[in-house]
This record gives structure tokens, C-alpha cells and sequence, in this order.
């Protein structure tokens, strides 16, 4: 026994439903677990026992935030299908009163600084930077506020900007990227142009991360609000301009997500062009065929399948690869090639889903591709589901986990490795209780509600022995039979085992994609993945708007979260294809024709593909593609080019502004 003593101790407790779950669940009649979370079928993992009753986040199971997340848009799109021959019908189109013409008036700065509760106000000192605001050039009106993004006070400031003909608007509070919308609309309402809006971070970037020195945190405030007023001097309005939305949508695989993905487009009343490379539908559930809770795989994919080729407002392109891609949100052209001729066609859509899956690795150690005995789980699954097998007859099996995985070539775990492992010991055992099944592992990672099969499987005397990458297993063929050796931690000696299978546990990795992330300009992780725009934020989005992924495509997940994913992408989707038309410009670049030398810097750095050389030997920037990342502009030689609203007079006022900390 050792016994120390420690400052602080942390629990890390698990997940439970809440009481007022429960009794909201028993008042809906929602069907509960034995556990008290909401039951579903891992094949329609939001839909709860009531029709058009739906479920998302912790309460259908344990789960982390970007799983939450993205099964809460899942949620929506299932609830918009039922909808969808009602939309817009209730909707009143907003009317903004005509811009005020501030071209020629001096710059009347109003700052409003917010106490956010306690997240800012419990650390900065929030009336010493609203004093602090009011000695600032240009401004002249300040305020504070418990919550400025409250209802109340965006009534207060409509108000507040029309009695002090304010021109330019300075909220100090939180992050841009959620709150920024929500204050250019406000301003908006009140009759000034959107883009005559500056805010400063004092939440995320000084509060937050200063809390044990409040009176730094109060002078760093300061100083976000000095520059941000420095720069809202130099605003000026920007205008956008209408284009239509194409409302077809195209999804790119055909696998399970790709075709979730379809149907759910479709059942909004999109039309919907599905590419797969591929001669069939269907992807990895070709070779599943049944899963840990005992769901039978083939007849779902046979009925997803049919229920795609059958719709009307799908069309299914085979065979098809992608040559060429083009376009901006709303309104893109991808060129594919199809068939045994090859035949070109181009496809003009509004949005597109990747789903173009992953694959089992095929490992290269172990004796695989060397000795018929040695297969991966999911060559096991297709002999078992095929009858390809007799597990009565199979008395010794060994697995080893995480092949490929954890490993420094590919440092990610796979997820479903060790479930899919449990689920077939279990398999095994089911038709002959009596076979021995070692489970060589690492690390158990059956989270969530999975854990009960871990159970089953350690009660049905399935053996799980622990290894280190140090104490990797041994796989030897001697005498015609196979040798698996291992460091037993318990035993602490090393154990023998002649095993009549041998089962290897591979990674999920990316199916090839190089081809088409480069065409499409899409972003990966350094393992192949795709990569989302923010984890939480914007779980299914690239940071491409009018991109979405679902699926394997993304990362290694089980099939239940694949389809949440895949309906997720698609009510992303609907948020663009539910109007008509789509508001390009504002914040782009722009080219001032007379500095350009057509260096083709500007054309080699953007990730996007927009500058091109025109006509008239000059560069050119279609502002319906910009993205407004200002790459351009910060590379280009000749300073030819211009980030609106970060223009360099702005950008250089505010870094002079950082500078004069003075009275602050």
C-alpha cells in the first residue's frame, strides 16, 4: 500500500441521465434503456420509439461535443423532412430600412462594452474600460452591458445609434466567429451598413485566458478596444450582390452515409445526382453483415439501396469519377467521367457532400497475405456471414488489436476495432461455447453503452490479454501450425498460444482522395482524412462554404454515428438550398489594375483557385468565389490588392494603436 497526499483531486465522473429527462421521456411516452437514456435503433440512431419524436446529444447515449453536435443537426434534418412541403409558408421576409449614406460624415464611434456575465466582468475591471472608452478619438457614446447580445440590449442599441447618429459600432465582448452576425445584423436594422461593425475579443482572448491577473487583463482590454476603434475609423461600407441558388445537390460515395445523405436531400424535395466510383452501391456494408447489438447489415443496405435507385429525385452515376470541379456556394460545376467509355458530363449544383468512406488497412505483418488462417475482422465477418465458416468446428481463435493503429504512422485509434472484435468473439462463442478466444490488446476502448458487450464477452469467458508496443505479440508458423506468443502483465511471463485462426484487428484508413481534395481544394488531416472547419462549431463543414462530409470520409467512427453524420450534413445543406437566392461579396479581395504586373503570385498562393489572368494581362478576382482569407493580399509584391474591410489603412492604425498604450 503507498499513501500520498495531493493539493487537489479530480473526479472524473460519468455520464447519467437527469431525472427531468426521465420524466420528460415517460410524459412523451419515449421508450428508456435499462440505463434510463433514450432508446433508438443503431441504424436510426435519432428517431425515438414515437414517430416525429427525435433525439440528439447525451441523452440518447454518452457522448462527446462534436457528436452532439452534429446528431443535433442530425435531429433537425429527420424533423425538416416532415416539414418540408410547409417551408417558408410562415416565414415573413425581414424589411431593413434604406442605409444611411455615411460616405461623407466624420466618424461618430458608439462602443458598447459587455459584462457577459461573469465570464468577462468577473475578471476585467468593466466600467474602468468603458471610461477608458470614452477618451478614445471618435467616439461618442459608450455604454455597458450585462449581456450584450441580449435581446434587450440589441432593441437599446437600435435605438442608441439613431439618437446619436452613430456611424461606426464597437462591441467588446466575445468571439467574432459566433457573435459577429448577430451585431451586423442589429446595426443593420438600425440603418447603418453591416460592414461599419468592429469587435473586440475581450473574452476569449484576454478574460478567459487571464483570469489569475485580473489588472493585466483589465489593461490588455484596454488595449483591444483602443485598436479596435482605431481601425472602425477607417470602415467603410461594402455592399453584396444576389445570385441565384442551384437547388440540386451532389454526393460524392455511395456508401452507407453517401446514400443517407441522398435520401435525406431528397426527402426535402432535392433533386440529388449520387456519384460512386464504384460499379455498386453500398461501400464497407457489402462486408458487414451484422452488428454488436445483432442488427442484420444486408437487409438494411438492400433496402437503403433500393430505396435510392428508386427515387425519383435521385440519380445514380456508377462507375463515375471527378475530372474537374468549379464554382462557388450555390452555385458549382463538376465534371465527371462514367461508364466503360468514359463518358464526360458536367453536373451544375448547389452544395456537395463528401462521403467518400474509408477502408480496412491490409496489414503487412503478422504472417497476413502469407498463411490462409490469418484474416482481418472483416474478412472473418464475410466468411461468418457468408457460411463460408463453421465456427462449431473452430476451437482456438486469437485477436490482436489496434494493427496499424496507435502506432507512429498512424497515431489515431480506429474506434470500432475493439467492438468489432468483442462483437465476434461473441459470434464465436454464440455457435460454440465451448472455443477459446484471446483477445490481445492494448487498450479496451468500448465506450459508452458498448460496454455492456465487454461485459458479455469477459461472462462468455472470452480472455483479454494486455501488450505494450514494446511487448508486441509474435506470430510464428512452426510445423504447419500457427504460434502466437505474448507477455502476459499478469502473469508477468510470457504465454504461448496455438491458435486455429489467427484475427488481426487493422485500422480504418482514408480511401485514395488525393485526386479529388485537390481538385475540389479540400482540406485534410495529416493521416488523409477530411478535415472539418471547427470541431464543434462546424462539425460537417469544410471550411469551404457549401462543402459537407459525413462519414468514414471524415474519420474512423462506428456505422450509427456515420448515418447521424451523413443526416447532419444534410440539414447543413438545407441551410443553403432552402433559398433562392445566395449574397455574395462584402469582405473580398480586390484588384487595383494599375499596381498589378500579373506576377501570378497571387494566383499560386490562393487555396482557393480564384485570382486568374484576364484579357487584358491583368489579375482578376471573381468576388462570388473569394473566401475573404486575404492571402492575396498579404503576399502580393506590388500591394495591387485589397482585403475590403482590412484594408492597410485600417490594419496600419490598429497596429500603431497596439503601440500607444499612454493612459490605459
Amino acid at each position: 500500500m503507498v499513501e500520498e497526499e495531493f493539493d487537489l483531486i479530480v473526479l472524473s465522473v460519468g455520464m447519467s441521465p437527469s431525472e427531468t429527462s426521465r420524466t420528460l421521456a415517460e410524459t412523451l411516452g419515449l421508450e428508456l434503456d435499462s440505463y434510463g437514456f433514450c432508446a433508438t435503433d443503431p441504424l436510426t440512431p435519432v428517431r425515438t420509439s414515437r414517430p416525429g419524436i427525435y433525439v440528439c446529444g447525451a441523452f440518447q447515449s454518452p457522448k462527446d461535443i462534436p457528436e452532439t453536435i452534429s446528431q443535433a443537426s442530425g435531429a433537425a434534418a429527420l424533423a425538416s423532412e416532415i416539414l418540408a412541403r410547409s417551408r417558408g409558408s410562415l416565414v415573413t421576409q425581414e424589411v431593413f430600412p434604406l442605409e444611411r449614406d455615411t460616405q461623407e460624415e466624420e466618424p461618430r464611434i458608439g462602443v458598447f462594452v459587455c459584462h457577459c456575465g461573469i465570464n468577462i466582468g468577473g475578471v476585467v475591471d468593466v466600467p474602468s474600460v468603458k471610461e477608458y472608452a470614452r477618451t478614445l478619438p471618435s467616439v461618442v457614446y459608450v455604454d455597458e452591458n450585462l449581456y450584450t447580445c441580449s435581446q434587450d440590449t440589441q432593441a437599446k442599441m437600435r435605438e442608441v445609434i439613431k439618437e446619436n447618429q452613430l456611424n461606426r459600432i464597437v462591441v467588446a465582448s466575445c468571439s467574432p466567429r459566433t457573435h459577429e452576425p448577430l451585431f451586423q445584423e442589429t446595426i443593420r436594422e438600425a440603418g447603418l451598413n453591416k460592414y461599419l461593425f468592429e469587435m473586440a475579443n475581450i473574452r476569449d482572448q484576454c478574460s478567459w485566458v487571464h483570469m489569475d491577473k485580473k489588472e493585466e487583463a483589465t489593461r490588455k482590454a484596454k488595449d483591444l478596444v483602443r485598436m479596435a476603434v482605431a481601425k472602425a475609423q477607417f470602415l467603410e461600407p461594402l455592399h453584396e450582390q444576389e445570385l441565384p441558388i442551384n437547388k440540386r445537390a451532389l454526393v460524392v460515395g455511395g456508401g452507407a452515409s453517401g446514400m443517407v445523405a441522398a435520401l435525406g436531400l431528397a426527402s426535402q424535395g432535392f433533386e440529388v445526382v449520387l456519384v460512386e466510383r464504384e460499379k455498386e452501391l453500398g461501400g464497407n456494408l457489402r462486408r458487414l453483415y451484422y452488428t454488436i447489438h445483432g442488427n442484420g447489415v444486408q437487409e438494411y443496405l438492400s433496402s437503403l439501396i433500393e430505396k435510392v435507385q428508386s427515387h425519383p429525385a435521385i440519380q445514380v452515376v456508377l462507375d463515375a469519377v471527378i475530372v474537374d470541379f468549379t464554382g462557388f456556394k450555390g452555385n458549382f460545376k463538376t465534371g465527371i467521367m462514367s461508364g466503360p467509355s468514359m463518358a464526360y458530363r458536367q453536373i451544375e449544383h448547389g452544395i456537395a457532400i463528401i462521403a467518400t468512406g474509408g477502408e480496412e488497412y491490409k496489414p503487412g505483418e503478422y504472417l497476413y497475405g502469407q498463411d490462409e488462417r490469418v484474416v482481418t475482422q472483416q474478412e472473418l465477418e464475410g466468411k461468418i456471414g457468408r457460411k463460408e465458416i463453421d465456427l462449431s468446428a473452430v476451437t482456438d481463435v486469437v485477436m490482436i488489436q489496434c494493427v496499424g493503429s496507435r502506432i507512429p504512422e498512424r497515431p489515431y485509434c480506429s474506434r470500432v476495432c475493439c467492438s468489432t472484435a468483442i462483437k465476434n468473439a461473441l459470434k464465436i462463442k454464440e455457435k460454440n461455447p465451448q472455443a477459446n478466444v484471446f483477445i490481445l490488446y492494448r487498450d479496451i476502448r468500448s465506450y459508452g453503452l458498448l460496454e455492456d458487450y465487454y461485459t458479455q464477452a469477459r461472462k462468455a469467458g472470452v480472455i483479454f490479454v494486455r501488450y505494450d508496443l514494446e511487448n508486441k505479440p509474435g506470430v510464428t508458423d512452426e510445423k504447419g501450425g500457427l504460434t502466437v506468443s505474448v507477455y502476459d502483465p499478469a502473469l508477468k511471463e510470457k504465454v504461448t498460444l496455438n491458435p486455429q485462426l489467427l484475427i488481426l484487428s487493422s485500422a480504418i484508413i482514408p480511401r485514395e482522395n488525393d485526386e479529388l481534395a485537390s481538385l475540389m481544394k479540400l482540406q485534410r488531416t495529416p493521416e488523409g482524412f477530411f478535415l472539418e472547419a471547427h470541431m464543434k462549431l462546424r462539425p460537417v463543414d469544410f471550411t469551404s462554404e457549401g462543402m459537407y462530409l459525413c462519414g468514414l470520409a471524415h474519420s474512423p467512427k462506428p456505422l450509427d454515428e456515420s448515418i447521424s453524420q451523413a443526416a447532419a450534413a444534410v440539414s447543413r445543406a438545407c441551410t443553403l438550398l432552402s433559398h433562392d437566392t445566395i449574397r455574395v461579396g462584402g469582405v473580398v479581395a480586390t484588384v487595383d489594375e494599375e499596381k498589378c504586373a500579373a506576377c501570378l503570385t497571387c494566383v499560386r498562393v490562393c487555396p482557393y483557385d480564384v485570382p486568374f489572368i484576364n484579357e487584358e494581362g491583368v489579375a482578376q478576382i471573381d468576388s462570388a468565389r473569394c473566401q475573404g482569407c486575404g492571402s492575396c493580399a498579404s503576399e502580393c509584391p506590388g500591394k495591387a490588392i485589397e482585403l475590403q474591410h482590412f484594408t492597410d489603412e485600417g490594419m496600419i492604425a490598429k497596429s500603431i494603436a497596439l503601440l500607444k498604450r499612454d493612459a490605459a
